[in-house]
């Protein structure tokens, strides 16, 4: 199958204008909502990590565009790589894909930053993003002095951009989204859950009990409602959440994760629900 594609001048520059610089305003799409996650690690002082980047609730329409960064704190760790993930394979399986560079992340440890944009020209969206998973891999080092307990949060943000002649306002927003039929950007709403690498020695990790959210060794209703208040809150709730009594731990959100997809979200919720009401006999 002929795969038609855009041709722009510069790759890699051209694609980030047309992708989020373009003259014609974004639109969104009315309802359709994608989350955006960065898991929580750890490693000792000196050691390397590696932390995934994830997308779920992908709309039917898939993405073929995902522009954001992530802030970190340069004086605990310092970023070595970025790696596509997964999901990002279908765009990749075609031949003509290895002309345009998909995934182009900048690295400013200086700045504590990450840039992170992948982007795809082709205009067939078999070839997008169309399934939960990993965005991408970013493998770092633990800076020798840092201290135990330490943690740097991964905070994703707007990307800043310098100013263009054809935009009058500055960059605001998370863009997860495609281009339409009329080369018009499509945003989705973006629900965002930051992550971490916290310095010290990894915890030797409980069993999973699939479903137990909140860690009481019981599955029922309240662990729908600590995974709810997690996915639709997780700057109160999430687990470097501001909340002391009923943010989820990383055990909870491991035993929250029970529909087969990666990263918590509301499906983790009605999942459970569905369990506790005998709709469904076992939770993964």
């Amino acid at each position: 199958m002929k795969t038609k594609k855009i041709v722009v001048g510069a790759i890699a520059a051209s694609m980030l204008s047309l992708s989020v610089c373009s003259v014609a305003p974004a639109t969104f799409a009315a309802g359709e909502k994608v989350q955006l996650s960065v898991s929580n690690e750890s490693a000792q002082a000196g050691e390397k990590f590696t932390v995934e980047v994830s997308l779920a609730d992908i709309p039917s329409t898939n993405v073929s565009m995902v522009d954001f960064s992530i802030k970190f704190d340069n004086s605990i760790i310092s970023i070595d790589e970025v790696s596509a993930g997964p999901i990002t394979s279908p765009a990749s399986s075609d031949p003509s894909a290895s002309q345009i560079p998909l995934l182009t992340p900048e690295i400013d440890n200086d700045g504590g930053m990450i840039n992170l944009l992948w982007v795809t020209m082709l205009e067939d969206p078999t070839y997008w993003i169309k399934s939960d998973g990993v965005l991408c891999t970013i493998s770092g080092t633990v800076k020798s002095g840092a201290a135990d307990g330490a943690v740097a949060k991964l905070e994703c943000v707007p990307t800043a951009r310098k100013d263009n002649p054809d935009v009058s306002t500055a960059n605001e927003a998370i863009s997860i989204g495609y281009l339409d039929s009329e080369a018009v950007e499509v945003d989705y709403q973006v629900t965002v859950k930051n992550g971490s690498v916290t310095v010290g020695k990894p915890t030797s990790g409980q069993e999973k009990k699939p479903g137990d959210a909140n860690c009481d060794g019981n599955v029922d209703m309240s662990d729908v409602v600590m995974v709810m208040q997690d996915c639709l809150n997780p700057q109160k709730y999430g687990v470097n959440g501001t909340s002391t009594e009923d943010r989820i731990t990383e055990q909870g959100e491991i035993n929250g994760d029970v529909d087969g997809k990666a990263g918590l979200t509301p499906n983790d919720a009605l999942f459970i629900q569905r369990y506790t009401l005998k709709l469904i006999d076992t939770l993964s």
